[in-house]
């Protein structure tokens, strides 16, 4: 049974990574890109000398980690690339928060400069990981409550008339709500997906999520700082209802 097992998680492996490297090869990058799926497999099957690389700050490791991973950040492998103290045949795997961070990409370039041969790239990253409930480790300031920076009706309401190329209006709620009706302008990413599906929001814009009552929207709000986006708010689409404005569907 265990034989078997482990020869459908090599077959499994193999075909991801074939067509990873296609990718990899239109990109350029050396290295390959392995997904949610592809990661967890590798986790649960303990495939021999995988090693998992948190190329994130420590602090944010220490909020929250894949289990088993090891702390490594970026600064610190820029200046000393010994501290890849594995076998030069260990599969490494580096992660950080998501597609739009470069830490895990320019970490594995460095461990490929420094000979290491089978470097991958989990480019989804934190986010998605915990988004879809896998194994991790968190710490105590991991349920810590944040502070949202929230806008009034009217206040949304000028931004999207004034200055509508430089926000982006995400209704974090399911399709149906959405389709029932919405804030003019607005477009759908559902809270269960949503950093998964981040890598369409435009970093050089300002992000402003919303849901009916401000709950769903909190939780995006927290996914969009861990994935680092510079300039985000939070608005409440029963508010804008209540004073009158405009509802799409």
């Amino acid at each position: 049974m265990k034989m078997a097992r482990y020869a459908y998680l090599v077959l499994f492996l193999l075909l991801a990574w074939s067509a990873g490297t296609v990718a990899s090869e239109k990109s350029t990058d050396p290295y390959k890109v392995v997904t949610s799926a592809e990661l967890k497999a590798l986790v649960d099957n303990k495939f021999p000398g995988l090693v998992i690389i948190d190329a994130r700050s420590p602090e944010e490791f220490q909020e929250v980690h894949i289990s088993g991973a090891l702390s490594i950040p970026l600064p610190k492998l820029e200046k000393d690339a010994t501290l890849l103290k594995s076998p030069k045949d260990a599969k490494l795997v580096f992660y950080c928060n998501g597609v739009k961070c470069g830490k895990s990409g320019k970490s594995a370039k460095i461990a490929i400069d420094n000979g290491f041969r089978d470097v991958s790239v989990y480019a989804e990253g934190m986010p998605v990981w915990e988004e879809k409930g896998f194994p991790m480790n968190t710490g105590p300031d991991y349920a810590k409550k944040v502070a949202t920076i929230r806008l009034k009706p009217a206040e949304l309401k000028a931004l999207l008339e004034q200055k509508p190329d430089t926000i982006t209006l995400v209704d974090v709620r399911e399709p149906d709500e959405f389709a029932a009706g919405h804030i003019p302008g607005a477009i759908n990413l559902p809270l269960a997906n949503f950093a998964a599906g981040s890598g369409v929001l435009d970093k050089g814009k300002r992000i402003v999520v919303y849901c009916n009552t401000g709950n769903r929207s909190y939780s995006a709000y927290r996914k969009l700082q861990k994935l680092a986006y510079p300039a985000i708010g939070e608005a409440v689409f029963s508010d804008w209802k209540l004073e009158g404005h405009t509802v799409v569907k």
